[in-house]
């Protein structure tokens, strides 16, 4: 196989897993040498500089030729090429064999959103402190998380006010329940400021869990329990949008539109219905605006309501703009026209803002973008800058009132979990929303974006780059061919994997998901970091045009 084009006094070659052609995750930049010799070294100057090159050599060479499986989507949003391998797979990293003490290949956790060779054949990443807007492994390299964890330490990863609010409430009470009307004062106090700091519209109570997928599984048993409430027992259909993702439990992962989280599962659940994902670039049609866009997808939305029977849809959920799916931001007027459609027929929206709560879009809610009034929204991530697991469910009056009639019948509102509203998550919460507050935490977003959004769309010329699309501090690039939508680059060159291993080559963390790539950076990034990110992904973006100019030229 052909080096790749990296500027290093090492040889780097680009590999497909030889036990697992099928996901374009199995790609990997391996060394084609050992480091040289440290001689005269203590061990633990040697365990240093060596585990200052690059992870462990995982897969043998091999010359895999992964097959180009045609699928035809039925929705928008499932191209005519099998997607679903290349969803949630991880992005490659540069690998060096470490020294015993820092080995980790084949550990013993099943880790999430990983191929099983992943763990077995390769030493994962592993992150061992933060500072900031930037997290360090256990080599002690330094990374610019440029997709805040996972979309959530929106404070950075060292703020000691939320440390400290850990650590005093930790040994005042470590936890209490909120079973049977016993709470404690942290839980009840983060309700409060929820409802107070949520204005898209008035809201009554606030539920608390302890992840986005247990928030939304949630959702449906509230609505569920509301409309067998008020007698409505067909209605329990919901709605949700193809390329969405609303978790990965079973009801949640079923809500979502993606492929890769179906697979296997037996899901989705017969009673989750999917409609087209409001993708104007990938979807429109030719000389179609994006409100005619709009409108084309509300119709559609109607007429699957019409043809599922009004009364057996209970509810729409959506993300102000799609995260997960390759940060897709709804077309113009898109949000009022899908509304319209939902008052008509009594059906409820559910707001997901799991990713785009507190701040993210440059409002401190989505639903403050979009001018959306939802029944029902889900929070997580951002509510407690994810330094403790934590969400919740903010209830409108008109449902939660209907709850508590049902239950004062019933004897109790069967639902919750032993965390529910834990007092040491609340407490970090609590100062997490403090925080936001007293920092002005969305003029700060809206002073920095133009910066990054600028800064990262100038390479939006690049030959390999279809469209990058974004606002405030969240963005994603999409990589094509001839800058259409219609010609994906082929599935086994991974491309997305090229890009992200470029980035973690020089010291980036981001999201790879097929051949989108997303960034979504902590809300506290300074002028000097945008700057970092948008260097980094010009130097990333540049080695990947080489490597696809040089795969062509193989190719022809």
């Amino acid at each position: 196989m052909p080096s790749l084009p990296f500027r290093s006094s090492r040889a780097y070659k680009f590999h497909l897993h030889p036990r697992y052609p099928f996901s374009h995750s199995s790609c990997r930049f391996l060394p084609s040498e050992a480091p040289a010799s440290e001689g005269g070294r203590n061990p633990g100057e040697m365990m240093i500089a060596r585990s200052r090159l690059l992870r462990s050599n995982a897969a043998s060479k091999a010359e895999i030729l992964v097959k180009y499986v045609a699928s035809a989507g039925k929705l928008h949003g499932l191209h005519s090429f099998s997607e679903a391998p290349r969803y949630f797979s991880s992005e490659p990293f540069l690998q060096a064999e470490p020294t015993e003490e820092i080995r980790f290949k084949g550990h013993g956790m099943l880790a999430p959103f990983t191929a099983g060779w992943q763990s077995t054949d390769v030493n994962p990443l592993v992150i061992d402190r933060s500072e900031g807007a930037y997290v360090y492994d256990i080599n002690g390299k330094k990374y610019i998380d440029a997709l805040a964890g996972l979309w959530c330490t929106a404070l950075g990863g060292n703020e000691p006010r939320l440390v400290k609010a850990a650590t005093e409430q930790l040994n005042k009470l470590p936890f209490y329940h909120s079973f049977w009307n016993r709470t404690t004062k942290p839980s009840l106090d983060l309700a409060n400021e929820i409802l107070k700091m949520f204005t898209a519209r008035e809201m009554g109570k606030v539920f608390f869990a302890n992840s986005g997928s247990e928030a939304n599984d949630s959702q449906v048993k509230l609505v569920w329990y509301y409309n067998n409430a008020l007698g409505r027992p067909k209605k329990k259909k919901f709605i949700a949008r193809s390329k969405s993702y609303h978790g990965s439990t079973l009801i949640a992962a079923s809500l979502s539109g993606l492929p890769a989280l179906h697979q296997k599962f037996d899901l989705p659940a017969p009673f989750v219905l999917h409609t087209d994902c409001p993708h104007y670039w990938r979807f429109h049609l030719p000389d179609e605006t994006e409100e005619e866009f709009s409108t084309r997808l509300a119709n559609n939305l109607e007429s699957l309501i019409l043809k599922e029977g009004p009364e057996t849809i209970a509810a729409f959920i959506a993300e102000p703009v799609m995260g997960a799916g390759g940060v897709i931001l709804p077309p113009k007027s898109y949000f009022e026209k899908v509304q319209a459609v939902l008052k008509k027929y009594d059906i409820l929206l559910i707001a997901d803002e799991v990713i785009t709560a507190f701040g993210r879009l440059g409002t401190m809610f989505g639903c403050d973008k979009y001018n959306i009034k939802p029944d029902l929204v889900s929070i997580a991530k951002a509510l407690s800058s994810a330094y403790m697991p934590i969400a919740a469910i903010l209830v409108s009056p008109e449902i939660a009132d209907v709850i508590h009639s049902e239950s004062n019948k019933l004897g109790s509102f069967a639902h919750g979990f032993t965390y529910s509203g834990h007092p040491v998550a609340c407490a970090v919460a609590i100062e997490a929303l403090k925080i936001y507050n007293e920092r002005n935490i969305t003029k700060n977003v809206n002073e920095i974006a133009p910066r990054f959004q600028e800064g990262i769309k100038a390479f939006s010329g690049s030959p390999i780059i279809g469209e990058t699309r974004g606002l405030g501090l969240i963005l994603g690039t999409e990589f094509v061919d001839n800058k259409s939508p219609n010609d994906p680059f082929p599935a086994e060159w991974g491309v997305g994997s090229i890009f992200g291993a470029e980035c973690e080559k020089r010291g980036m963390l981001i999201r790879v998901t097929g051949d989108s790539i997303m960034l979504s950076p902590p809300l506290i990034m300074t002028p000097g970091e945008v700057d970092e990110i948008v260097s980094k992904y010009g130097d990333a973006l540049k080695a990947t045009e080489e490597r696809i100019a040089e795969l062509k030229s193989n190719k022809n």
